[in-house]
């Protein structure tokens, strides 16, 4: 592995990690689940109500559309053990999305099983599942495909495969479109404190200095969220 693993021993690259777990564990659902509302949200992917396509499509949507549905909900109002397992496989009139993507891998809705069984996966903390379903997602819609690029860096990190999470954090920032503050901060914020407690201080420097340069003051009070990049740079020796 090309950069530094974090160890027990390592105490200040442990406390850098405990707040970078705080950090996500606070935001743990606009941050890794955002995805969901996403995909029901962005226009065109929900194909159920405008379909004017093949068969299978039209068959694909249908199949989907309440898992599409529980999944949203639980991105709303918590994720739970038995909601995940509706969505992945399916139950009380619910055809599972590991059913629609096996069925449909072809489909727009096979596309989007992907990336909801990716999501519940990593939730359910099965970073290799994870990581094979997310890695067959692919949209030419930015906010879906950063936040999937996201969280194949969270499964790779989990799986302390560092190269790995490095490369796909990275694809999350070059494809969040600038102008979308929402996605640039949640991209650039989880590289940076992934580069920080990796050991990667030159590529944390610049990323924080992307935050700093990019996202409103206002964003950051709006949304509630206490991200002190002022303080982050200081703390890796950049004090202007």
């Amino acid at each position: 592995m090309a950069e530094k693993q974090v160890t027990v021993t390592e105490v200040e690259t442990n406390e850098i990690v405990e707040r970078a777990k705080g950090f996500w564990a606070k935001f743990s659902k606009p941050i890794i689940y955002i995805g969901g509302a996403i995909i029901l949200l962005t226009g065109g992917w929900l194909a159920y109500k405008n379909l004017v396509k093949a068969p299978n499509d039209e068959k694909s949507a249908e199949q989907i559309f309440p898992a599409e549905q529980l999944f949203d909900k639980m991105t709303q109002s918590g994720f739970n053990k038995d909601s995940i397992g509706l969505v992945l496989n399916g139950g009380n009139g619910i055809t599972g999305v590991l059913k629609v993507a096996g069925n449909y891998g072809g489909t727009a809705s096979g596309n989007r099983a992907h990336f909801i069984a990716g999501a519940c996966y990593l939730h359910n903390k099965d970073f290799n599942n994870a990581v094979k379903h997310l890695k067959e997602f692919s949209t030419s819609s930015k906010q879906p495909q950063s936040a999937a690029y996201r969280m194949l860096g969270d499964a790779y990190a989990e799986l302390k495969h560092n190269d790995d999470a490095f490369t796909y954090y990275k694809k999350a920032v070059d494809v969040a479109d600038v102008k979308d503050e929402s996605t640039r901060f949640l991209s650039l914020s989880r590289v940076g404190l992934f580069c920080e407690a990796t050991g990667k201080t030159k590529e944390a420097i610049d990323y924080y200095q992307q935050i700093k340069e990019e996202i409103t003051p206002a964003f950051l009070r709006d949304n509630r969220i206490d991200f002190q990049v002022d303080k982050y740079l200081a703390r890796l020796g950049v004090t202007k």
